[in-house]
């Protein structure tokens, strides 16, 4: 039963970075606060779901740049992340919980090397930042 507690957790972070919504951070305040894994392992297995999920979400950007404009793809709200990550470049990442910048980095081709080691670090701040608040 824990490696299937381990398992949602992962999965809900993964699909918590896709263009689905999910609520990642909530299972795991709730799995910290209720002590029956280590906090480390916890944190470690979000913030590498959420990283995958991420990549996912940034390899669609990357599909979707080479068979549609923008502006079929995106509305025009969405189309300012796209403006955002083109003005701050990899700090926007860094703000990757928020899957549309992730989408914006594949559409604007950002190196993959770079662009996962800043969504990383971005998704492991924010779990951190989550955990101990529940500890």
């Amino acid at each position: 039963m824990d490696s299937l507690s381990l398992w949602g957790l992962f999965s809900s972070a993964f699909i918590s970075s896709t263009l689905a919504p999910g609520g990642s951070e909530a299972i795991l305040a709730y799995m910290v606060s209720e002590n029956n894994f280590q906090t480390d392992k916890l944190v470690l297995i979000a913030t590498i779901g959420n990283t995958l999920g991420a990549l996912t979400t940034w390899w669609l950007g990357i599909f979707t740049a080479k068979k549609y404009p923008l502006e079929a793809v995106l509305s025009e709200k969405k189309q300012i992340a796209v403006n955002i990550v083109k003005k701050w470049g990899y700090l926007a990442l860094l703000f990757s919980w928020l899957p549309i910048f992730c989408f914006a980095g594949g559409w604007l081709k950002m190196p993959l090397i770079i662009s996962t080691l800043i969504i990383l670090l971005g998704k492991a701040i924010r779990y951190l930042l989550v955990a101990y608040l529940f500890i």
